[in-house]
Parts: C-alpha cells; sequence; structure tokens
C-alpha cells in the first residue's frame, strides 16, 4: 500500500539520550504498520544523513581518545565526542549541524519519493542541538534557523530515560553526562514545540504509550480491521538502544 491523497505519507522522528530505547520503539512502530499492511522505510541519521561522517568518527578516536564500538552490559566503552565540551569544538558543531540539516532536507525528499506510507527516522537533527549550549541567545536563534531549513516530521517522540538505567543498558557515556543530556532533550522540546515525550517507563507501558500516539496521530494508514496488540515479550530480550 503506497501514500496516496487519501492516506498521506508520515515522517516520524525518535530522538533521546543513549540507551533510551530508540531501536526497540522503532522496530515496534514498523512492526504494527507492516502489520496493518502499510509500508515502511527506517533511516538512521548518523548513516544516511551526517555530513563527513569518517572525518568525524576519525577526529573523536584520534584527537579527542574516544574508545571504539558500541557499549554493552558487561563491555563498557569509554566514548569522548558529543560529551567533550570546549568553545571551539562547539564552533565546529555549528558549521558540521548546519551541513547535516541541509543535507537532511534532501534525504527527505529523496526518501519521500520511496512512496512509503510511514517514514521513520533513528534520531533526527535535534539529536545534535541537544548538544549546544542552551543559555546563549546565538544557540537559540541558531535553533530557530535551523528549524526553518528542515522538514518537520508529522510526530516528534523524545524518549525520555533515567540516566542511570540508560547507562547500565548501554554504557559509554559518564551519568553526569547524561544527567546534563537528559535536561538538554527536555528543554530542547520545550524549544521546538509540540513534541511528544515519552517519560521513563517499564517496557510494556512505554511500548503501549507510543503505539497509542503514533496510531492516533495517523490512523489513515491503518487498517482498521487490524487489532494493534503490542507484545511486549518480543523486544523485551532486546536491550533497548
Amino acid at each position: 500500500m503506497g501514500a496516496t491523497s487519501k492516506n498521506r505519507q508520515i515522517l516520524i522522528s525518535f530522538s533521546g539520550m543513549d540507551g533510551a530505547g530508540k531501536s526497540t520503539q522503532i522496530a515496534n512502530v514498523r512492526a504494527l504498520v507492516e502489520r496493518s499492511g502499510g509500508s515502511v522505510v527506517v533511516r538512521a541519521f548518523w548513516d544516511d544523513v551526517v555530513v563527513g561522517t569518517r572525518f568525524r568518527e576519525g577526529f573523536s578516536h584520534k584527537v579527542l581518545k574516544s574508545e571504539k564500538g558500541i557499549g554493552a552490559p558487561g563491555k563498557p566503552v569509554e566514548r569522548r565526542d558529543k560529551n567533550v565540551r570546549s568553545w571551539y569544538l562547539n564552533l565546529a558543531r555549528y558549521a558540521m549541524y548546519f551541513a547535516d540539516a541541509l543535507n537532511l532536507a534532501i534525504v527527505v525528499r529523496r526518501v519521500r519519493k520511496t512512496g512509503a506510507d510511514v517514514i521513520i527516522f533513528d534520531r533526527y537533527i535535534y539529536d545534535q542541538l541537544a548538544n549546544l549550549p542552551f543559555e546563549s541567545p546565538f544557540v537559540r536563534a541558531y535553533i530557530a534557523l535551523v528549524k526553518l531549513l528542515i522538514p518537520r516530521p508529522d510526530v516528534i517522540f523524545f524518549l525520555d530515560a533515567d540516566p542511570v538505567a540508560a547507562r547500565a543498558r548501554k554504557p559509554e557515556y559518564p551519568v553526569d553526562f547524561l544527567e546534563h543530556n537528559r535536561r538538554a532533550y527536555l528543554r530542547l522540546a520545550e524549544l521546538i514545540g509540540n513534541v511528544t515525550v515519552i517519560p521513563p517507563l517499564p517496557l510494556a507501558d512505554a511500548l503501549q504509550r507510543v503505539s497509542t500516539e503514533f496510531t492516533k496521530s495517523y490512523p489513515a494508514t491503518l487498517n482498521p480491521a487490524s487489532t494493534l496488540v503490542v507484545d511486549a515479550d518480543k523486544f523485551s530480550s532486546t536491550p533497548a538502544a
């Protein structure tokens, strides 16, 4: 079932700190749509949108001495990238994030041509903006400019999480940074407006909350005869990421 004028295409983004459960939620929403006969395209912001990923990864590893790999329970890594704050790195971030925003507009336009009913982004430009110092009037003006450049998703999910629990699931950044990052996301949600913030909840409840908000926002995509039942057990063995 391709997107039509009757069943309009919907763009969804999932954002949040590492370990908040984005991968689990995306898998669930995808399953809901496909079970109802709809088509889904998923794009990962870092892989499909970010400009110069190899250079940026190389810089964090060679210059900032960030450890390689992805943290997992029992196998922590010490990342040094977005948690490193200095004036010259922030200056570079403004340029890089602006390039990412421009490319995001291109990627969204391209992926809309696939005709998929639902387009899901695993992270969005918002996850980049959360790394900036909001107390600066310049940064708030910068965010306002970026908002004008990018396609605004029809549904914006911010997944909130307890920093200690998030680090236990994905041990990459210190808890104090995750606490700062959490506050940044919540403040950014206010600046963006009309963001659906999913509070820290047990897995089954979080899955149900996202499913309810999604189906409420775009019921036309889904077959009314389908019973949308969240199967938390299907995802309980998968670490939230």
